[in-house]
């Protein structure tokens, strides 16, 4: 990528921070009309994010996990809230982050930060986090802007930490989306980015169940 496909870098950006503004603030929005896949890729998130925290050597602790991407709080609320004592989400769309505060119920408690920001800004905490979720969310960033942020990641996770990024993967090449201004890539071009990032992936796995029409899409653990 990125020049080729994307153009103009701040366009790509504006024009995706248009389109979600423009959505409705629920499961169904936040999974482009596919809410009825929420529940299979919860429980497959779960058991992928299991196998790395809990008690034993090299395992991450469940004190706080990061939500990027986190629109309303659907990953909060049925994965990490579950798993972690506080999360904290980051989103661009302000209306979203104010409508996670009543989706999320009486668990938002334990939300510890509500911040409204692009990945490509986006300055976690140092050594705050045991996991940093990222799902459905890498293909608004640039290639330059998405190492750049993994980069960040890794300076904000706790020891024994890790990223997991799920998305969309492509058969072959970058296709972009013109209408909510994103790209989806191919897993070689994944791995190139999370290299240049200074991380290895400690698994990888394909989600099974979801509906032939829709992109492939594979969870990998980073470290």
């Amino acid at each position: 990528m990125n020049a080729d496909v994307i153009g103009d870098e701040d366009g790509f950006y504006s024009r995706a921070e248009k389109y979600w503004k423009n959505i409705p603030p629920t499961v169904d929005g936040m999974l482009g009309g596919y809410g009825h896949i929420s529940n299979i890729d919860i429980n497959s998130s779960k058991r992928f994010l299991q196998r790395f925290i809990g008690e034993g050597s090299g395992k991450a602790g469940a004190s706080c996990a990061l939500d990027c991407g986190a629109g309303i709080g659907r990953i909060t609320k049925r994965l990490l809230l579950p798993l972690f004592k506080v999360v904290d989400m980051v989103d661009v769309t302000e209306d979203f982050l104010a409508k996670a505060k009543t989706h999320l119920g009486e668990e938002g408690k334990r939300v510890g930060n509500y911040f409204c920001c692009g990945l490509q800004d986006f300055i976690p905490q140092p050594q705050r986090y045991d996991v940093i979720w990222i799902q459905w969310v890498i293909g608004h960033l640039t290639d330059d802007h998405l190492a750049q942020f993994l980069k960040r990641c890794q300076k904000g996770l706790r020891p024994n930490g890790i990223i997991c990024v799920k998305d969309n993967v492509s058969q072959e090449g970058v296709i972009e989306d013109e209408v909510d201004s994103s790209v989806c890539r191919e897993l070689s071009t994944l791995h190139t980015i999370v290299q240049l990032a200074g991380l290895n992936v400690l698994a990888e796995e394909k989600q099974e169940d979801f509906p032939d029409e829709i992109y492939q899409v594979y969870s990998l653990a980073l470290r």
